[in-house]
């Protein structure tokens, strides 16, 4: 099982509401949870028509990277959560300003459950 933490550029199984079943394609970590829960978004090789999205080149990563020909596209609003262990492998890892770009993007309602509770302990340490 690995470790995972936000801009890494994993390969993992998606599934799409639309569709039955999941799909193996590269999506990148935007959060991880308690019960090593893995978020993250899809790469699609096409912008999505009706969300935002986010477009990666291979100047984008800071290590390794994706079989890119032309730009890749971050689904910003498509949010998937699996366990950690479901993940197939990692392929490297999005620059800092890569994943600025990526998280003004992603609702703020599906951070990580990890990062709300953090949250709430700080907030009450500062009563």
């Amino acid at each position: 099982m690995g470790h995972y933490i936000q801009g890494d550029v994993v390969i993992a199984p998606v599934s799409f509401e639309e569709r039955r079943g999941a799909k193996t394609r590269p999506a990148v970590v935007i959060a991880t949870g308690g019960n090593d829960e893995v978020y993250f978004c899809p790469v699609s090789s096409k912008p999505a028509s009706d969300a935002p999205c986010v477009p990666i080149s291979l100047d984008d990563f800071s290590e390794g990277g994706l079989d890119l020909f032309g730009e890749s596209y971050v689904l910003t609003s498509r949010i998937r959560k699996i366990r950690s262990g479901e993940v197939i492998g990692k392929w490297g890892r999005l620059t800092d300003e890569s994943m600025t770009s990526i998280a003004i993007q992603v609702p703020q309602s599906l951070e990580s459950e990890n990062d709300r509770v953090k949250r709430t302990k700080r907030s009450r340490s500062l009563r």
